[in-house]
């Protein structure tokens, strides 16, 4: 492997590596793709959802025969009291044809999505480590590796190596993230029968449905999930680092609180845990977006922080960067020109996607997380939701208005006064809207 030349290099065979070494295999260069777990997927973890349009863009009907686990045709959001919850829910028989996203699990998809890169040319490198990135001058002209005489050239390399990206770092372009700025997601996969799974939510065959937590499960700045594979449901749960820090809690402990609720313990009831794994997700959003491109480089997916954590997105943000990069090294190579002159136009065209315009649709959530109002958002006011709710459909021989005044007094008081309240609805306003 020994001073061995490459178009391009990618780094990482998550999705955005992936698709940007399936892109540029495609159009007939030379690339690399190196990972370092044993295979692609081994190493990584996501709640579960598989969107189709970003991937059809790469692979037309790919899900006739990518390892994808059930169609959703309902997704559910349930605000958790202490032992009740309201929730919110909306099905609907179009998202099937066409299918608009799947649950998947990682370590499936990961290897079959890398296998469609390799076979467009891409050449595998797994098990393999790149310690640093070789340069000339500034320029950025291939990658260190942990194996003897390892070192690899490139016209361009494209970084993909997820959150905590040691080649970002590098650079200069990615910093150590603030606890608040990253959450620490924990996931359990417990096995159940495929007909006790479609029973408990009222699914038919390949139907899925997913359920977004958030409330009495942590007491804390995080949001927790439950998805249904076809034999197994997806359990978790990401807390911000910064309040796991602060309330000196261990992650596991969060979702044990999680599984203890009676909603969610009478659904998972009789499974058997599979698979217990742990995982860094970037929560900064539009604000903490690196540089994206320089002289011989780009960076793209988790390691340009392009998650979405409103809407729980990160893989298709992931692709399309991923494919974006890819499409901008084959013009640059058509051009001749590695300079940042010409891989800014991939700056350009993320600026241009979807995926700079949700980031910063978005951008203001951050700041719904500090002082001091995360523990009402995701501790008080959720529970004085429930109990407000509560006591307006008991009948109990208490005036409607009454009830209505005891509602507003549970919602104001959780949030700490009228003024309070009106300062955080004005906020969550903002911070929705850009």
């Amino acid at each position: 492997m020994a001073d061995e030349r490459f178009d391009v290099i990618v780094v990482g065979a998550g999705p955005a590596g992936t698709a940007a070494a399936y892109t540029i295999a495609k159009a007939g260069l030379k690339v690399a793709l190196i990972e370092r777990g044993e295979f692609p997927g081994a190493k990584n973890i996501f709640g579960g959802v598989l969107y189709r349009k970003q991937l059809e863009d790469l692979i037309p009907e790919f899900w006739k025969e990518a390892p994808l686990e059930r169609t959703i045709i309902e997704q559910r959001l349930w605000v958790l009291g202490e032992d009740n919850t309201f929730q919110v829910a909306f099905r609907d028989g179009r998202f099937q044809d066409p299918p608009n996203c799947w649950t998947g699990l990682r370590v499936k998809f990961d290897q079959w999505f890398a296998s469609k890169a390799e076979q467009a040319g891409a050449v595998p490198i797994y098990e393999t480590v790149v310690t640093e990135l070789l340069r000339d001058v500034h320029r950025v002209v291939g990658v260190r590796t942990d194996r003897v005489d390892g070192d690899l050239y490139a016209n361009i390399v494209i970084i993909a190596d997820g959150v905590n990206s040691l080649l970002g770092k590098s650079l200069m372009v990615h910093r150590e993230w603030n606890p608040d700025q990253v959450s620490l997601a924990v996931k359990e996969v417990i096995s159940l029968p495929k007909q006790t799974i479609q029973d408990r939510f009222n699914l038919e065959d390949n139907e899925g449905c997913t359920i977004e937590l958030i409330g009495q499960m942590s007491k804390m700045a995080g949001l927790g999930f439950l998805y249904t594979n076809k034999d197994t449901l997806s359990l978790g749960v990401g807390v911000m680092v910064s309040d796991l820090q602060k309330k000196r809690v261990k992650p596991y402990e969060v979702l044990d609180s999680i599984k203890r609720h009676p909603m969610i313990s009478r659904l998972i009831q009789g499974g058997e845990v599979k698979e217990y794994s742990g995982h860094l997700i970037p929560e900064g959003g539009f604000d903490s977006i690196p540089p994206l491109a320089g002289d011989g480089w780009m960076i793209c997916g988790d390691a340009a922080q392009m998650v979405n954590a409103v809407h729980r997105e990160g893989t298709n943000l992931a692709v399309t960067s991923g494919r974006l990069a890819g499409e901008t090294a084959i013009a640059a190579h058509l051009r001749g020109d590695f300079s940042f002159g010409t891989l800014d136009d991939y700056n350009t065209a993320i600026r241009a996607s979807f995926v700079h315009k949700d980031l910063k649709k978005y951008r203001g959530v951050h700041s719904l997380l500090g002082f001091g109002d995360s523990e009402k958002l995701f501790d008080k006011l959720p529970e004085s939701l429930n109990e407000a709710i509560y006591q307006m459909l008991l009948v109990d021989g208490v005036p409607k208005k009454d009830k209505q005044k005891m509602a507003m007094r549970l919602l104001r008081d959780a949030a700490g006064g009228n003024l309070d309240l009106l300062r955080l609805g004005i906020k969550g306003w903002r911070a929705m809207n850009g």
